[in-house]
């Protein structure tokens, strides 16, 4: 398997998006709004499999570009996971938002130790979760 990275979309479409990203979500985006959220980010990093041209992994940050970015999402394809692509994804971004002040995002409980391990700390928060609106918007 032959994994790289890119931190642009350039040459990203809908076909190489087709994967079974947002696993165990009852409402996931649809493909055009996946590449529409990935469009918007301030940063993203894509991990993509050479052999298919498909991406397998990626992760995006949202930012103000002054002080503080948040990382909204991390998904590695099931197929996948455990062969250090979340790794490098997280380092990669990491090392681009180097200059901010404050780095957050939120994650479940049992995915906390795989952050730390990147050297985040645990910290509390507080969350709104509107799931009927989790496919993306009605104008997407």
């Amino acid at each position: 398997m032959d994994i790289t990275f890119r931190e642009s979309l350039e040459g990203i479409g809908i076909a190489q998006l087709s994967g079974a990203f947002f696993e165990g979500w009852p409402n996931p985006p649809s493909t055009p709004t996946f590449l529409k959220l990935l469009e918007q980010s301030y940063a993203v990093e894509l991990a993509i499999d050479e052999e298919t041209g498909n991406v397998v992994g990626f992760i995006q940050a949202i930012s103000d570009g002054v002080l503080s970015a948040y990382i909204p999402l991390l998904e590695v394809l099931p197929e996948y996971q455990g062969k250090g692509i979340g790794t490098d994804l997280i380092k990669r971004m990491f090392n681009r938002l180097g200059d901010l002040y404050m780095i957050d995002l939120l994650c479940d409980n049992e995915l906390q130790e795989f952050y730390e391990k990147q050297g985040m700390q645990k910290a509390s928060g507080m969350v709104i979760r509107h799931y009927q609106n989790q496919a993306g918007a009605v104008n997407s």
